[in-house]
Protein backbone atom coordinates (compact mmCIF):
# COMPACT_ATOMS: atom_id res chain seq x y z
CA UNK A 1 0.00 0.00 0.00
CA UNK A 2 1.45 3.67 -0.82
CA UNK A 3 -0.19 7.02 -1.41
CA UNK A 4 0.37 8.25 -5.06
CA UNK A 5 0.00 12.08 -6.08
CA UNK A 6 -2.73 12.13 -8.41
CA UNK A 7 -5.52 14.20 -9.77
CA UNK A 8 -8.57 11.70 -9.24
CA UNK A 9 -9.54 10.19 -12.47
CA UNK A 10 -13.31 10.25 -11.36
CA UNK A 11 -12.54 14.41 -10.99
CA UNK A 12 -11.91 14.94 -14.53
CA UNK A 13 -15.12 13.02 -15.92
CA UNK A 14 -17.24 15.22 -13.39
CA UNK A 15 -15.45 17.92 -14.30
CA UNK A 16 -17.38 17.48 -17.78
CA UNK A 17 -20.43 17.04 -16.32
CA UNK A 18 -20.07 20.00 -13.93
CA UNK A 19 -20.29 18.40 -10.94
CA UNK A 20 -17.94 20.66 -9.24
CA UNK A 21 -17.93 24.63 -8.32
CA UNK A 22 -15.09 25.99 -7.31
CA UNK A 23 -16.09 29.53 -8.66
CA UNK A 24 -18.51 32.44 -8.16
CA UNK A 25 -20.25 31.73 -11.05
CA UNK A 26 -21.92 28.73 -10.85
CA UNK A 27 -23.01 26.75 -14.25
CA UNK A 28 -25.39 24.32 -12.11
CA UNK A 29 -28.98 25.28 -10.87
CA UNK A 30 -27.26 26.10 -7.71
CA UNK A 31 -26.44 29.70 -6.31
CA UNK A 32 -23.75 28.72 -4.22
CA UNK A 33 -20.02 27.40 -4.19
CA UNK A 34 -19.19 23.48 -3.29
CA UNK A 35 -17.65 22.89 -0.20
CA UNK A 36 -14.22 21.20 -0.34
CA UNK A 37 -12.30 19.44 2.44
CA UNK A 38 -9.23 18.17 2.74
CA UNK A 39 -8.71 14.56 4.56
CA UNK A 40 -5.14 13.44 5.97
CA UNK A 41 -4.13 9.90 5.51
CA UNK A 42 -1.70 7.08 6.94
CA UNK A 43 1.34 6.38 5.38
CA UNK A 44 -0.03 3.09 4.75
CA UNK A 45 -3.27 3.90 2.84
CA UNK A 46 -3.31 3.45 -0.64
CA UNK A 47 -5.01 7.54 -1.92
CA UNK A 48 -4.32 7.90 -5.45
CA UNK A 49 -5.88 8.37 -8.71
CA UNK A 50 -8.31 5.85 -8.42
CA UNK A 51 -9.71 7.04 -5.40
CA UNK A 52 -13.37 8.16 -6.32
CA UNK A 53 -14.74 9.57 -2.86
CA UNK A 54 -13.88 10.46 0.95
CA UNK A 55 -13.40 7.17 3.38
CA UNK A 56 -12.57 7.32 6.86
CA UNK A 57 -10.27 4.06 6.15
CA UNK A 58 -6.88 4.30 7.11
CA UNK A 59 -7.88 8.47 8.25
CA UNK A 60 -5.50 9.49 10.89
CA UNK A 61 -7.01 9.75 14.02
CA UNK A 62 -5.88 12.08 16.94
CA UNK A 63 -6.62 14.59 19.43
CA UNK A 64 -8.41 17.50 18.12
CA UNK A 65 -8.31 16.14 14.69
CA UNK A 66 -11.99 15.65 12.80
CA UNK A 67 -12.88 12.52 10.88
CA UNK A 68 -13.17 14.10 7.24
CA UNK A 69 -10.47 16.24 7.43
CA UNK A 70 -10.75 20.63 7.65
CA UNK A 71 -12.42 22.85 5.21
CA UNK A 72 -10.10 24.05 2.23
CA UNK A 73 -11.04 27.14 0.49
CA UNK A 74 -11.11 28.36 -2.70
CA UNK A 75 -11.33 32.13 -3.18
CA UNK A 76 -10.23 32.76 -6.39
CA UNK A 77 -12.58 30.91 -9.18
CA UNK A 78 -10.46 28.68 -11.71
CA UNK A 79 -8.61 30.28 -14.54
CA UNK A 80 -8.08 29.55 -17.71
CA UNK A 81 -5.06 30.48 -20.24
CA UNK A 82 -3.98 29.99 -23.42
CA UNK A 83 -1.76 31.39 -25.78
CA UNK A 84 -0.11 31.05 -29.42
CA UNK A 85 3.32 29.79 -27.14
CA UNK A 86 1.36 27.44 -24.55
CA UNK A 87 -0.74 24.90 -24.68
CA UNK A 88 -4.36 26.06 -22.83
CA UNK A 89 -3.90 25.38 -18.54
CA UNK A 90 -6.87 25.57 -16.30
CA UNK A 91 -5.96 26.15 -12.97
CA UNK A 92 -7.04 27.05 -9.60
CA UNK A 93 -5.25 26.92 -5.57
CA UNK A 94 -7.06 27.02 -2.33
CA UNK A 95 -6.63 30.69 -1.74
CA UNK A 96 -5.56 29.41 2.16
CA UNK A 97 -3.33 27.31 3.52
CA UNK A 98 -4.66 24.33 4.64
CA UNK A 99 -4.01 24.08 8.50
CA UNK A 100 -4.94 21.50 11.20
CA UNK A 101 -4.97 23.67 14.49
CA UNK A 102 -3.60 22.39 17.91
CA UNK A 103 -3.88 18.48 16.97
CA UNK A 104 -1.58 15.47 18.16
CA UNK A 105 -1.36 12.58 15.35
CA UNK A 106 1.75 10.75 16.39
CA UNK A 107 -0.01 6.77 16.81
CA UNK A 108 1.18 6.58 13.26
CA UNK A 109 3.01 8.28 10.14
CA UNK A 110 0.53 10.15 7.40
CA UNK A 111 2.13 11.63 4.18
CA UNK A 112 -1.12 12.91 2.31
CA UNK A 113 -3.63 14.77 1.98
CA UNK A 114 -7.16 14.21 -0.22
CA UNK A 115 -8.69 17.33 -1.30
CA UNK A 116 -12.55 16.31 -2.17
CA UNK A 117 -15.90 18.11 -2.72
CA UNK A 118 -17.88 17.36 0.33
CA UNK A 119 -21.03 18.70 -1.33
CA UNK A 120 -21.19 16.68 -4.08
CA UNK A 121 -21.50 12.74 -2.12
CA UNK A 122 -17.82 13.49 -0.80
CA UNK A 123 -16.41 13.01 -4.34
CA UNK A 124 -12.46 13.03 -4.62
CA UNK A 125 -10.50 15.66 -6.61
CA UNK A 126 -7.00 14.97 -5.65
CA UNK A 127 -4.32 13.63 -3.51
CA UNK A 128 -1.51 15.60 -2.67
CA UNK A 129 1.55 13.90 -0.99
CA UNK A 130 4.53 14.70 1.51
CA UNK A 131 6.78 13.56 3.40
CA UNK A 132 5.94 11.42 6.57
CA UNK A 133 4.72 13.66 9.13
CA UNK A 134 3.50 12.71 12.77
CA UNK A 135 2.42 16.08 15.06
CA UNK A 136 2.03 16.34 19.07
CA UNK A 137 0.15 19.19 20.07
CA UNK A 138 0.95 21.20 17.25
CA UNK A 139 -0.32 23.11 13.96
CA UNK A 140 0.23 21.25 11.02
CA UNK A 141 0.09 23.35 7.57
CA UNK A 142 0.10 22.80 4.01
CA UNK A 143 1.49 25.77 2.53
CA UNK A 144 -0.50 26.43 -0.71
CA UNK A 145 1.83 27.41 -4.54
CA UNK A 146 0.76 30.65 -6.43
CA UNK A 147 -1.90 30.07 -8.32
CA UNK A 148 -0.18 30.42 -11.94
CA UNK A 149 -0.29 28.17 -15.01
CA UNK A 150 2.77 26.08 -13.70
CA UNK A 151 2.31 25.65 -10.12
CA UNK A 152 -1.16 25.96 -9.48
CA UNK A 153 -2.07 22.67 -6.90
CA UNK A 154 -5.00 21.51 -9.64
CA UNK A 155 -4.22 22.01 -13.22
CA UNK A 156 -5.49 20.74 -16.01
CA UNK A 157 -3.33 21.15 -19.68
CA UNK A 158 -3.74 20.83 -23.52
CA UNK A 159 -1.29 19.83 -25.13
Amino acid sequence: MANTQAMCTSFMGELMTATHNFGVAPIRAVTTVDTFKGALYLSTATVNASTTAYSSTNEVTGTNYTAGGVAVTFGTPPTATNSSATAGVAFVTPSASITYTNVTINSAAFNAVLIYNSTQSNKAVSVHTFGDQTVTAGTFTLTMPSNTTTTALIRLATT
